[in-house]
């Protein structure tokens, strides 16, 4: 995965209802650790990270690249908004296309918040990219993950088994800017 391209990076803080998006800092390391360790979190991305591994390899400021939102609620990280370029997927109809990924602290489960930080974040891309169509990959067995996708417009391509279990890929077709 690569930049998205030629765009203004960070941007200034997008917010929702709710949420705030905002580039990482050094203040948010413990959540990225909490999350990256979480059983809950990963279970299905392969598993959680030993803590200790994460404390000794974390930087200071983590996840600090083009594409990578905090999802901030009343001052403090609940997860991770990630908007990058497929470049080497495993399945074709996704290289190349804008890549959505995102991982939430288990006490932010449940809330809608997964939900507006996607949405605000495509809206974004939809905005410094317009016409950029963006792809999601998921397990099929992660049913929140599968409900999020439809909600937020994915539609399936196909479906692929990959890391020892079935896969889901979605696209969501280019907003086209009516300026």
């Amino acid at each position: 995965m690569t930049e998205l391209g030629p765009i203004a990076w960070p941007p200034a803080p997008i917010r929702t209802e709710r949420l705030v998006l905002r580039e990482p800092e050094a203040r948010d390391r413990a959540a990225f650790i909490e999350m990256h360790a979480s059983p809950e979190v990963h279970t299905y991305l392969g598993g959680p990270r030993p803590r200790d591994e994460l404390e000794r390899e974390m930087p200071e400021v983590p996840g600090r690249r083009p594409g990578s939102f905090v999802v901030d609620l009343d001052g403090a990280m609940i997860g991770q908004v990630l908007l990058r370029r497929a470049t080497e997927h495993r399945r074709p109809a996704a290289v190349g296309k804008a890549d959505l990924g995102y991982l939430f602290l288990p006490r932010a489960w449940g809330f809608g918040y997964a939900a507006e930080a996607c949405e605000a974040a495509l809206d974004w891309l939809d905005s410094v990219l317009p016409g950029e169509p963006a792809v999601l990959t998921t397990q099929t067995a992660n049913v929140g993950s599968m409900r999020l996708a439809a909600k937020l417009g994915f539609t399936e391509v196909e479906r692929f088994h990959a890391w020892d279990a079935e896969q889901w890929l979605g696209m969501r077709s280019a907003v086209m800017s009516s300026d």
